[in-house]
C-alpha cells in the first residue's frame, strides 16, 4: 500500500490550510480540481474562492464540486463571478425538499480533496470554511480544531484520477436527465478511463518530490469498488499496534470490529487514547457516541472529550510511525455511506508532529472522561443516548446496512 517519493506537510486548520492551498492555486498554470463538503465564501473562505476565479481568469481550468447537503446553494454573487471567470462548478445530490427521506440522498460527497496541475495534492477533513464560523452555531471564539495535508510525490496521480472520475459522473448523470444518451455513454467511457489506481507506481516520483522518501498512501472509500478501504487500513493498524494509539475523531461510531480491536489493544497492554467531540453539535452523533463508552473505559481506553471549540479532526497516530489524515469519520456515515479521503503516512517525523499537536489538545482543551462518572450519569442522559444508538442502528438497517 504503501510508496516512497512523499514529501507531506501538515497543516492545522484553516488559518494554516488556505494560505497554503491559495499559494499553490495562484501558481496554477493548467488545471485545478476541487471536492468539498462545504464551500463557504464567509471571511476567509472567500479567499480560496478568489483564488479559483484568479485562476479561471487567467485561463487555467478550474473544476469545483459541492456536496448538497454542505452545500446547499452557492451565494448568487459567486454564481455570477465564477460564471464570468469560466470556472466549472457543481453540486452534487442537492437534498432538495424531500431531504433525507429519499435513503440515497444519504450518500454524500464528504471528501476533502484537491489537486492542482497533477503535482500537488491537498487532502483532509478542512472544508472551505472559516475556521471561527459554523453554519449552524454562527461564530466561534476559538478555532475549529482539524487537520489536512499538503503531497507531492506519486499519490497524486491517484487523487487527480479520482477527481476526474467523479466530474465525469457528475457529467455524465446530469446529461442522461437532458435526454441525450450518446453524450451521456461518452462521459461514462471518460470517467472509466480515469478509474484511480489501487496502489500508485513506486516508479513514478515528480520532480517535486524526487528526493523525499515519506512513504505514504491514498485511500478512498465509496460505494462501489472501495467500500471498506479506509476502515481496514484503521483495522490494520490498530491490530498491529505495540505499544500506543492515539485517534482524534468528530463523529465517534466505529462498528464492532474496530471496537473489539481497541478493546483487544487496551487489553494487550497498548496504551489507547482517545480525542472525541466534546460540545454538542448534532443530536444524533453526540449522544450515539457515548453509548458505547462504556466498553471501552472498562477495557482501560482513555477518553478525552475536547470542549475549547467544534473537533472536526478526523486523524490517528499509532506507534509513533504510523498516521492518518483525511476527511472519514469512525461512524457509519463515513464507513459505510459517503465518499472519503485519507491519506496514510509512514513516517516518523510526520507522526511525532501530529502527535504532539493531539496531546497539546489534551493537556490544554480536553476532559478526561472518569468511567465512575460516566457509569453514574443522570438517567436522562443514558436515555438519551440509547434513543440516538437504537434509531442510527434502526435507519441502518432500513438502509439495509449491518454495522
Amino acid at each position: 500500500m504503501f510508496v516512497a517519493g512523499h514529501e507531506v506537510d501538515l497543516l492545522q486548520g484553516s488559518q494554516e490550510f488556505f494560505p497554503a492551498l491559495v499559494q499553490a492555486i495562484d501558481h496554477s498554470v493548467q488545471e485545478v480540481r476541487l471536492e468539498t463538503y462545504i464551500f463557504s465564501v464567509t471571511a476567509s473562505g472567500a479567499l480560496v474562492a478568489e483564488a479559483l476565479e484568479r485562476a479561471a481568469q487567467r485561463g487555467v481550468k478550474v473544476f469545483v464540486v459541492m456536496d448538497g447537503a454542505g452545500t446547499d446553494s452557492l451565494d448568487p454573487q459567486w454564481t455570477s463571478r465564477f460564471l464570468a471567470a469560466g470556472v466549472a462548478w457543481r453540486i452534487f445530490s442537492p437534498l432538495g425538499r424531500t431531504g433525507y427521506l429519499i435513503p440515497s440522498r444519504w450518500r454524500r460527497l464528504h471528501r476533502k480533496l484537491c489537486v492542482i496541475d497533477g503535482r500537488v495534492a491537498f487532502c483532509g477533513g478542512i472544508n472551505v470554511l472559516d475556521d471561527f464560523y459554523d453554519p449552524n452555531h454562527g461564530s466561534l471564539t476559538a478555532p475549529r480544531f482539524d487537520f489536512a495535508v499538503r503531497v507531492t510525490g506519486p499519490l497524486v496521480e491517484s487523487a487527480h484520477a479520482a477527481l476526474v472520475q467523479f466530474w465525469w459522473r457528475l457529467q455524465a448523470t446530469r446529461i442522461v436527465r437532458q435526454g441525450d444518451l450518446a453524450a451521456a455513454w461518452q462521459a461514462l467511457h471518460e470517467a472509466n478511463k480515469a478509474e484511480p489506481d489501487d496502489a500508485p507506481d513506486a516508479n513514478h516520483v515528480s520532480a517535486a518530490s524526487a528526493i523525499a522518501q515519506t512513504r505514504a498512501a491514498l485511500i478512498l472509500r465509496d460505494n462501489l469498488r472501495h467500500r471498506t478501504r479506509i476502515e481496514r487500513a484503521y483495522r490494520q493498524a490498530i491490530g498491529e499496534a505495540q505499544h500506543d494509539i492515539i485517534i482524534a475523531n468528530a463523529y465517534f461510531l466505529p462498528g464492532r470490529k474496530i471496537r473489539k480491536g481497541l478493546v483487544h489493544a487496551a487489553q494487550r497492554g497498548v496504551r489507547v487514547r482517545l480525542l472525541l467531540q466534546g460540545r454538542y453539535e448534532y443530536f444524533m452523533q453526540f449522544h450515539a457516541a457515548r453509548r458505547v463508552y462504556g466498553e471501552l473505559l472498562a477495557a482501560g481506553v482513555e477518553i478525552t472529550e475536547y470542549h475549547l471549540s467544534f473537533l472536526h479532526a478526523k486523524v490517528a497516530v499509532i506507534d509513533g510511525h504510523w498516521a492518518t489524515v483525511g476527511s472519514s469519520n469512525l461512524d457509519p456515515l463515513s464507513l459505510l455511506l459517503a465518499r472519503e479521503a485519507n491519506v496514510v503516512v509512514e513516517d516518523v517525523a510526520f507522526a511525532q508532529n501530529l502527535l504532539a499537536r493531539l496531546e497539546h489538545a489534551i493537556h490544554v482543551a480536553g476532559t478526561r472522561v472518569d468511567p465512575a462518572d460516566y457509569a453514574n450519569r443522570p438517567f436522562i442522559q443514558r436515555l438519551l443516548d440509547r434513543a440516538a444508538y437504537v434509531v442510527m442502528r434502526v435507519l441502518l438497517f432500513v438502509y439495509g446496512k449491518r454495522y
